[in-house]
């Protein structure tokens, strides 16, 4: 780890989530730009969302894509890293193109902004307070674990109730991730010994942001957004 004095360690923190929140932002752009453009093709819509096999398929590449990252981010350039994050960014916009169609559009603007207003709020309090998160970043991952568990039973039940309780537990458990996380990011980017890892990080950060806010988002929109149609 270097040592750095107070002013030098803000200006490297700085720079640092100036970097997490681009690569993020790109991320979010090419997430939603894929999505709008599946959405918008009939042909597209048939061959991804009409074809479920393949929809999994994705769906594993994914989870293999990030599980990949996290493990290898020490080994990976840069670019390798970027290139790993923009690929999922892509293929979680496929995943998500089915809300284009199930929600109206004003329901998902309207949620977005509500979510963004959300992340940056626990993004400032994570990175400027004092307490330590940790207890509440564990508490939160086991609430996590049990919305995955809950999910993942009521593929079979088909409760209205379970998915209701499930969605406002994922938004208090994603909304306190997010907290922790920034917090997080802020000391691994102190313990960082070179541009290089810095840059790395910074892509593993906005990684983990990104599925905060994507999922803050798909949580909240299962609550308050307005469905055109089942899909």
């Amino acid at each position: 780890m270097r040592e750095y004095n107070s002013d030098a360690l803000i200006g490297l923190q700085r720079s640092f989530f100036n970097k997490v929140f681009t690569w993020m932002t790109l991320g979010l752009m090419a997430t939603g730009a894929t999505a709008f453009y599946v959405a918008s093709s009939p042909a597209l819509i048939n061959l991804f969302l009409g074809n479920s096999l393949l929809l999994i398929g994705i769906f594993i590449v994914e989870i293999v894509l990030v599980g990949f990252l996290v493990a290898k981010i020490d080994s990976l350039s840069e670019q390798q890293a970027s290139m790993i994050f923009l690929g999922y960014s892509i293929l979680n916009g496929i995943t998500l193109s089915g809300l284009l169609l199930v929600y109206t559009g004003a329901s998902i603007a309207l949620t977005f902004f509500i979510t963004a207003g959300t992340f940056a709020t626990m993004a400032v309090y994570g990175a400027t307070t004092k307490s330590d998160l940790s207890q509440m970043g564990k508490i939160m991952f086991m609430g996590l674990i049990g919305i995955v568990i809950a999910s993942l039973v009521n593929i079979f039940l088909k409760s209205n109730m379970i998915e209701w309780i499930v969605s406002y537990v994922g938004v208090a458990v994603f909304t306190g991730l997010t907290a922790w996380d920034v917090q997080k990011l802020k000391l691994l980017s102190a313990n960082a010994n070179s541009e290089e890892e810095i840059k790395k990080v910074a892509i593993y950060g906005a990684l983990t942001l990104y599925m905060d806010f994507i999922n803050l988002f798909i949580f909240l929109l299962r609550i308050m957004g307005n469905r055109d149609r089942d899909y």
